[in-house]
This record gives C-alpha cells, sequence and structure tokens, in this order.
C-alpha cells in the first residue's frame, strides 16, 4: 500500500470551508429552532459507541459501520446513526422520564461505502425522535415537523413519500407464503427503486397470473387519499389492511395540519424492513434525486436497551441540504476598521461596540501596502471594499494615513 500524499484525505470526507459551515451552521440553528417551538429537546450523544450494544442495534449493516478497538481489546464503532444512541440513553438516563419523550438532535455519523461508489462516509443529519407513542397523530407529527424543518432550512421545493412496511409484509404473505428468498428479493429490488427488476423477479416466480398482477400492481399505489382505498381493495391480509387503515388515519391527521399537498402515498417506498416496523416516509427536494430526509416508525429498538416501547422519528441529511439551499446575504455583512497604530485603542473600543450590536468586523492596522490591497467595488447600489480577496460591505477608517486611502 502507497503512502497518502500529504494533501490526501480518506475516500468519502470532506473539508467544508468557511461559507460551507457558516450555511451549515445556520441551517442547523434554523432547524433546531424549529424543532424546539414543537417541544423537542435538544439532545447530544458520543461520537464512538460500544459494537455490542449501540452498533449492533443500529439500522446500518454490519460491514457498513467503522470498527476500533480500545486499549482493552474491546470493539468500539463511530456511531452510524443517531437513532440507536439516543435509544440507549432513553433506556438509561431518562429510564424515569415519562412517555412520551421528544428529543432533537444535529450531529455526524459515519458509514463505510464501497470505494467507486461516490458516497459521504461521513455526514451531518439533524432530526428528532419521539419515543413512547403509537398513535397515527404521532406519526403525523413528525412528518408535519419535517416538512416544517425543510421550510426552515431554506428547501425551496421538496415532496414527501409515504409508506408502511406492514402493507408489504402482508401482500408478500398472501402472494408468496414461505418464499422467503423471493420475497426478499423483491424487497431489494423496491428498496434500490429498481422497479425494472421487481417486474424481472415477478415474470421468473412460479405463480398463477393473478397474484403476479397483484403484485405488480403495487407499482402503480402512488398519489393521494385514493391509494388508500386503491390498496384496501389489493389484498385482503389482515396485517396488509390494518397497515392501510393506519395510513388512512395518518393523512386525515395532515389534512388537519394543512400540509397534504406536500405528501403523496407511495406504497413502494419500504425503507429498511429490518428495522422499521410501520409507516416510512422520505423527502425529495426537485433539484436533487436523492432524499434530504427520511424517517419513520421503529417499535422494536428500545426493546434491546431495556425499554420497551414505540417510537418514530425523522432525520435530515443536512449535508445535502447544503446543495439546494441558497446562500445568504447576511453571510456578506461585514466591517473592516482600518486603523493607524496610534489609533489602536479607538480603533479596537469601536469594533467591541459593533460586535456587541451583532455586526461581523475585522481589524487591520494600517500598512503601506495595505493601499495597494485595497478596492472599491460597487454592493447593491453602496460603496465597499475588497481587502486580501475578502469583501467588506462597511469601512471605517482611523487615524490620518488610514482615512486618507482611498
Amino acid at each position: 500500500m502507497t503512502k497518502p500524499k500529504v494533501f490526501e484525505k480518506p475516500t468519502g470526507v470532506k473539508d467544508y470551508l468557511p461559507h460551507a459551515v457558516a450555511k451549515l451552521r445556520r441551517i442547523e440553528r434554523s432547524v433546531l429552532d424549529c424543532m424546539s417551538l414543537w417541544g423537542y429537546e435538544q439532545i447530544i450523544t458520543p461520537t464512538i459507541e460500544y459494537y455490542d450494544t449501540v452498533g449492533v442495534a443500529s439500522a446500518t449493516s454490519d460491514q457498513k459501520l467503522f470498527k476500533l478497538l480500545n486499549q482493552r481489546g474491546t470493539t468500539i464503532v463511530l456511531r452510524s446513526d443517531m437513532t440507536a444512541p439516543i435509544a440507549r440513553v432513553v433506556g438509561s438516563l431518562l429510564k424515569d422520564k415519562p412517555f412520551p419523550i421528544r428529543l432533537s438532535y444535529h450531529g455526524n455519523v459515519f458509514r463505510a461505502f464501497e470505494e467507486e461508489g461516490g458516497r459521504d462516509a461521513e455526514f451531518y443529519q439533524t432530526g428528532v425522535e419521539l419515543v413512547g407513542d403509537s398513535s397515527p397523530e404521532a406519526d403525523a407529527e413528525v412528518i408535519a415537523l419535517a416538512i416544517a424543518s425543510l421550510k426552515a432550512a431554506g428547501v425551496p421545493s421538496f415532496k414527501i413519500a409515504m409508506g408502511h412496511v406492514g402493507f408489504l409484509n402482508g401482500l408478500f404473505q398472501e402472494t408468496l407464503p414461505g418464499l422467503e428468498s423471493e420475497q426478499e428479493a423483491l424487497k431489494a429490488c423496491l428498496l434500490q427503486r429498481d422497479h425494472v427488476g421487481y417486474r424481472d423477479v415477478i415474470r421468473k416466480l412460479s405463480l398463477d397470473s393473478a397474484w403476479k398482477r397483484e403484485l405488480e400492481d403495487i407499482l402503480r399505489l402512488r398519489g393521494g387519499q385514493e391509494v388508500c382505498a386503491q390498496a384496501l381493495e389489493l389484498s385482503s391480509n389482515a396485517d396488509a389492511q390494518a397497515a392501510i387503515k393506519h395510513l388512512c388515519e395518518v393523512w386525515d391527521v395532515l389534512e388537519a395540519y394543512g400540509i397534504q399537498e406536500h405528501v403523496l402515498i407511495d406504497l413502494t417506498m419500504i425503507g429498511d424492513f429490518s428495522y422499521y416496523t410501520g409507516m416510512t416516509f422520505e423527502g425529495y427536494a426537485s433539484q436533487l434525486g436523492f432524499p434530504v430526509c427520511s424517517g419513520g416508525r421503529y417499535d422494536n429498538l428500545l426493546a434491546q436497551f431495556g425499554r420497551p416501547t414505540h417510537a418514530t422519528g425523522f432525520a435530515l441529511k443536512t449535508t445535502r441540504i447544503l446543495e439546494v439551499v441558497e446562500e445568504s446575504e447576511e453571510e456578506q455583512e461585514r466591517c473592516l476598521i482600518l486603523y493607524d497604530a496610534s489609533e489602536r485603542k479607538r480603533a479596537l473600543q469601536d469594533a467591541e461596540r459593533r460586535r456587541a450590536q451583532g455586526q461581523t468586523v475585522v481589524t487591520v492596522v494600517y500598512s503601506p501596502e495595505d493601499g495597494e490591497q485595497l478596492a472599491v467595488k460597487q454592493w447593491n447600489g453602496a460603496g465597499t471594499i475588497a481587502y486580501r480577496g475578502t469583501e467588506y460591505r462597511y469601512t471605517v477608517r482611523i487615524g490620518k494615513e488610514a482615512e486618507g486611502l482611498a
């Protein structure tokens, strides 16, 4: 193995330059403030966790975990999501707190992907967990909050696709009883959004044409509340029927919120079958082909931490949102105070006064070279200064020589 060059980074990680960090932090603050208004309290968990607890409980497959050995030889992992660590806290430090519990978070997570996949190995999530409530109102609340959070983040246009694991489980039990490998093959195609592959698997099945048609018909179950009625007619399985009735109730609550125009029912949208137990959803921005948020119900996780209960939640993929949110003009609101050394005290006091008022201020002591570094520009009709590669909307000159600069 060749030694990495001095400027190289591991595959899948990024450096975020100041303008991107400012944008990321602005998104983070806006979203966490929004979540706080809905009654969610922020929690911070460690970056590293034990593999035998949080690692095995996470929704991430084992081969995608970053594993390390500590000095005692115990396997630890870099957290691959925020939900499993929060479940650990709910089952321990918050074991006496009554349900429901509403928690929010923001943090970096780590997943190992194949190098040729082009996916981030480290990325940021901002999300919530609503623990201890099994009602349709709870599922609708996290969808409504996801919508409010996307708006707070500045995502201009998006749609939420909502499905239910129980419907497909029930449908497959009805049409493919005992055929576990065939069911898994179909689930894998739906998880990858590979509808061509899904139809190909169906064609190879030794099934009556009516059953094949029923399996193919779910690809058309996408739309508004009318999809619920169509799905109820498609399968008579009790689990499938219960799942659809739950989705209908969630839809009714979303209508009461007045946000149904942002949501569509997509019964091919399944999430991870091994993790989610009920309603699942994904949010798509119109400018991206990848989801910018995802979530759903996971009623089995808390039992692994000694406090079995129902739970639902979502995570915004904050670093993906960076790609669709426009720059903010407030990032350019900078003041340059250029001063003579003899006027240092007055200049630094003026800078402190301006900072106390919320203004970004940079102070520079004048040198003869500054005359060549300064360039006057126009900014929204007002004169500004460009100094050493940075633009300042406001410029203050203190001292005789500094005042004389053009």
